[in-house]
């Protein structure tokens, strides 16, 4: 998903998904709330529907990969890597608006940007919101790899500090 065509695929893709009004069944709800911690779990309650699916396709799609060694630190690294864009309070459009703002070089800004009133400061906050859902993670006392997913899901993998193995699987599984 590299080149822009696929990255563009990719984004008209989670716009589309983003349009079902619908979160994820109650099964799937039920797990999560048996794998996250009572912090963990109002973090991932704040997200939006369309993130709450994605995040549980997501954490499924890594236990398939990496089977027991998907222990909970790295399941809830995959439910809640995208926590921080509840930050920005973007709805879909104002993502899309974001994302695209993003795309043009707007992300070397979005620290500064953050630091600004109204939709500025939202879209700042939803161009950080690696760093921003980290911060939230970290004070909600989640294990230090899911802290560090959230980070640093957006890097190079060059980059991780997570063990290559599981990031590869929570980038993969990702597949943003």
């Amino acid at each position: 998903m590299g080149t822009p065509v696929g990255r563009a695929f990719h984004l008209i893709r989670r716009f589309v998904g983003s349009l079902w009004p619908f979160g994820p069944d109650q099964a799937d709800a039920a797990w999560v709330a048996g794998t996250l911690t009572g912090e963990e779990l109002k973090l991932w309650q704040r997200m939006s529907r369309a993130d709450r699916r994605h995040a549980v396709g997501v954490a499924h799609r890594v236990e398939r990969a990496l089977g027991h060694e998907a222990g909970r630190p790295v399941l809830a690294a995959a439910l809640l890597h995208d926590v921080g864009k509840v930050a920005s309070g973007l709805g879909t459009i104002g993502r899309v608006l974001a994302t695209m703002v993003g795309l043009g070089g707007g992300r070397a800004m979005a620290a500064e940007w953050s630091k600004a009133g109204g939709i500025t400061r939202r879209v700042g906050l939803y161009l950080r919101h690696d760093e921003v859902g980290a911060d939230m993670l970290a004070l909600a006392g989640s294990h230090p790899l899911t802290v560090t997913w959230a980070r640093q899901h957006h890097q190079k993998c060059e980059d991780w500090a997570v063990p290559a193995a599981v990031g590869s699987a929570l980038k993969a599984a990702d597949d943003d």
